[in-house]
């Protein structure tokens, strides 16, 4: 019998349909509407997206919005409000009312065409409703073999019941959406001078005995290296896991949350406010590891995606919250 962790169980098991549509490659783009409502326009950062993939969405309107909601994976979709783009004199629209949302696309999506509804509301017109049909295709992940203590692939019953335990205290916590978008600016990448890292999504065998993908990012690192917050936000966990040993959790806002897992220390304690950049432990090699180094995970609204995504929806060089 193989064992999942905590982190590749905290959204359950999809069902393995996925696999086989996986051969069939989805073609189709993003049916969004030039317009929802009049003077709101949609736009999307990309047509399509794929298995543990970000989409931006972004509403504009020439008259200001009431409200904004969506629906996306049977959940409601938060909204954050983005600063007013400033128009030339000449022109007739004084600002634009601009709105932006993060979709998450889990790991383990089965591809196909999924609704998103969005609801528009003008501070002095009538509700609109446009629903965008948005393509998922499958991951492309490779297959790597490891080998890692007996323990974390045969758990003993108390190990077992132990990893139960912190796979619920994970699932409730990324089940909280904080409602305040508590980021400012561009998101990064935790260790300086790093700018990417691999194994996202890849499938693997850990002692001959197949495992659940990879849900996070990895970054080999000398044991000491200071891991820095991805972001602003609040600590929601800063303690030893069975599986990713000493692990830092940040809440964001708006049910975006960044995962530090095999830390060597914690800095941090839970309910501690950080700033971007500010060091929450070091690189180490606790929990089920092969060697020192920092696993980077990203849940979107529960959604497993690679966290090297956000840095580049939301980093220095693509949109921002200054407005444009």
């Amino acid at each position: 019998m193989r064992y999942e962790s905590p982190v590749q169980l905290l959204l359950g098991t999809v069902p393995r349909i996925a696999f086989a549509l996986s051969l069939f490659p989805v073609l189709a783009v993003a049916k969004i509407p030039q317009t929802c409502g009049p003077g709101v326009i949609l736009k999307l950062s990309a047509p399509w997206s794929s298995q543990g993939g970000l989409l931006l969405l972004e509403v504009r309107s020439r008259k200001p919005l009431a409200e904004v909601t969506a629906e996306w994976n049977s959940k409601s979709v938060p909204f954050w409000q983005a600063s007013a783009v400033a128009r030339p004199a000449s022109s007739r629209v004084a600002g634009v009312d601009v709105r932006r949302t993060i979709l998450g696309v889990d790991l383990e999506k089965p591809p196909g065409t999924y609704p998103l509804l969005v609801h528009i509301q003008t501070a002095s017109g009538k509700p609109e409703s446009c629903t965008l049909q948005i393509p998922v295709r499958a991951g492309r992940f490779a297959t790597e073999r490891l080998h890692v203590e007996k323990e974390f692939v045969e758990p003993s019953s108390e190990q077992i019941k132990r990893a139960n335990q912190e796979r619920d205290k994970l699932r409730a916590i990324f089940d909280q959406v904080t409602p305040q978008k508590l980021w400012d600016g561009d998101f990064r990448i935790p260790l300086d001078g790093v700018t990417t890292g691999g194994n996202f999504g890849k499938r693997r065998v850990l002692n001959g005995q197949p495992g659940s993908p990879h849900s996070g990012v990895d970054f080999p690192s000398p044991t000491g290296t200071p891991i820095h917050a991805a972001q602003r936000g609040r600590v929601a966990l800063a303690q030893e896991l069975f599986f990713s040993g000493n692990t830092v959790i940040v809440d964001h806002g708006l049910g975006i949350y960044t995962f530090y897992g095999h830390l060597s220390e914690i800095d941090v304690k839970a309910g501690d406010e950080v700033e971007s950049g500010q060091v929450l432990g070091k690189v180490g090699a606790t929990g089920r590891v092969t060697g020192p180094h920092l696993h980077w995970g990203l849940t979107v609204e529960r959604a497993r995606v690679n966290p090297l995504q956000l840095v580049k929806l939301l980093g220095s060089k693509s949109h921002s919250d200054r407005g444009q």
